[in-house]
């Protein structure tokens, strides 16, 4: 909550308050988002090989909170920003001082640096709760990152929603204090403490199992094929063991997948930048005086997210299921590449919509007036939205469960980075995109991504980014076909297959 409720509405707050572009402001928020995918794989280093999940978990959430408060402070005290501007164009206000900007910047990138230790694991320690010795859980586990997933995306709703109304229409200050608040308390070891005795004292008559395995702990394995081999020189850097060889090259082998998810992933960064500025430019009034503001447009993405995840796990799977014999109904690349398919859809639909919007700016003449809402309701966007939420439901998922399922045991975190990672790439490709796509357009005549966005042409932008998709996707095809799962993965797969079908077995007698 305390990520998306920032991040949904950053833009915003850096151009009406900062007094940053578009394309400036947009930058700083992908260039942001992209850090803070990207930090995961020191988080997941530093507990794979030093601290261990839980303590890298704790000291990274103190950092968080740390990044939050300063980030909320800034935001509250009025000498921590520029003064505000009346006049429509950011361009004719006040800018932001070095010392306002690096408060501002260096809160949101300490909680960047937290974010890097807790994302990877928490999941992970999530995952790690199922006993892959019990059939029950195995079975269970399998339905774990779809409602992993649908959990941070009820959160997000929440985000989208009430902190952004907050935001915009009670202050900044209650918008970036409700989520440090909410953050301080659910990392606060006083509540973890209160909830362990709680719960001591509600089973204090339970007696305790006789077997002691029940109490489980996560096990871990030994951290390439000539690096096993023995030669005369015998030390850590000359003599690889067996275990060590195929871990390795299992993460090496994963990285084609990774590298596909990056232009998804740059797509994605749209929502929250460019999505929102369209949704600016429009009509957002309901009923009286009340408006929706922009940034709660993701909510409808989230919502469309939140039942697509409900309709896949309990309906898609049981259907395809049926059909494939696969306990997940379909396998996890295929399920990505479904997801893949969406976005080519989205950003088609979304150039579509924009060239109608344009259109409409034209029809009434405020191609060059800032500042004036077009008489086009805001819902204009809602396809776009709710596509995207159908297309985050198949890849989004499907890419963490991938990237944990197929890395080595003692590598889960690392292997969990990877989908955070490729989010963290995502967002630079989509500010290095949106750089060059402003330059070169604006030198060669009309910009396509300009602060008016009635006078850009973000349609052809759009449509860029579908072909961008449609080329990813054939070589998604591509790699694909060349692609080996893990035995262990395949055989726990088998396993589950078969467990399954027991208990279907049992359950009709």
């Amino acid at each position: 909550m305390a990520y998306y409720g920032i991040s949904s509405n950053l833009v915003i707050y850096m151009t009406t308050k900062l007094h940053q572009g578009t394309v400036k402001s947009s930058n700083s928020v992908t260039n942001w988002v992209g850090t803070i995918f990207l930090t995961p794989i020191l988080g997941a280093y530093v507990a794979d090989a030093h601290l261990g999940r839980y303590l890298t978990f704790a000291i990274s959430s103190a950092i968080c909170f740390l990044g939050m408060l300063v980030l909320t402070l800034s935001v509250s005290i009025p000498g921590m920003k520029p003064p505000e501007c009346s006049t429509a164009s950011a361009e004719d206000c006040e800018k932001a001082s070095v010392l306002q900007l690096a408060v501002f910047f260096g809160a949101l990138y300490r909680l960047a640096i937290g974010m890097g230790g807790t994302k990877p694991n928490i999941s992970t320690i999530g995952a790690d709760q199922f006993d892959e010795w019990d059939s029950k859980e195995k079975i269970q586990k399998i339905s774990f990152f779809n409602w992993w997933m649908f959990s941070i995306f009820f959160g997000t709703l929440f985000a989208n929603t009430i902190l952004a109304y907050v935001q915009d229409n009670v202050g900044w200050a209650w918008g970036y204090g409700l989520p440090t608040l909410g953050l301080a308390l659910s990392i606060s070891p006083f509540l973890m403490m209160a909830r362990v005795i709680v719960a001591s004292f509600r089973k204090a008559k339970a007696p305790m199992p006789s077997d002691p395995t029940c109490f489980h702990e996560q096990p871990s394995l030994e951290f390439l094929d000539r690096a096993s081999i023995k030669t005369g020189t015998i030390g850590q850097w000359n003599v690889c063991t067996t275990t060590e060889v195929e871990e390795t090259k299992q993460m090496l082998n994963m990285l084609p997948i990774l590298c596909i998810t990056f232009v998804p992933s740059a797509m994605i960064a749209q929502v929250n930048t460019l999505f929102v500025k369209q949704g600016t430019t429009l009509n957002a009034r309901i009923v009286g005086n009340f408006s929706i503001p922009p940034a709660s447009l993701s909510a409808f993405g989230t919502v469309s997210f939140l039942v697509s995840i409900f309709i896949y796990d309990r309906v898609f799977v049981k259907i395809t299921h049926k059909l494939t014999g696969n306990p997940r109904g379909i396998t996890l690349l295929q399920r990505m590449g479904i997801g893949l398919i969406f976005y080519i859809i989205v950003m088609t639909v979304a150039s579509f919509t924009e060239r109608y919007r344009l259109k409409v700016a034209a029809d009434h003449g405020l191609i060059h007036q800032t500042g004036v809402k077009l008489p086009l309701t805001i819902f204009v966007l809602l396809p776009q939205f709710v596509l995207m939420g159908i297309a985050d439901a198949f890849l989004v998922v499907a890419k963490l469960e991938f990237f944990y399922d197929q890395a080595p045991e003692s590598m889960k975190s690392l292997g969990t980075s990877y989908s955070l990672t490729s989010l963290g790439i995502g967002n630079f490709l989509s500010s290095f995109l949106l750089s060059t796509v402003s330059k070169i357009t604006i030198k060669r005549g009309r910009g396509w991504i300009l602060n008016n966005l009635n006078e850009s042409r973000l349609d052809y932008y759009y449509l860029f980014f579908a072909l961008l998709n449609f080329v990813n996707f054939a070589l998604f095809l591509v790699v694909v076909k060349f692609y080996v799962y893990r035995a262990e993965v395949t055989q726990s797969v088998d396993v589950k297959e078969e467990e399954s079908k027991v208990i279907g077995i049992k359950e009709d007698e």
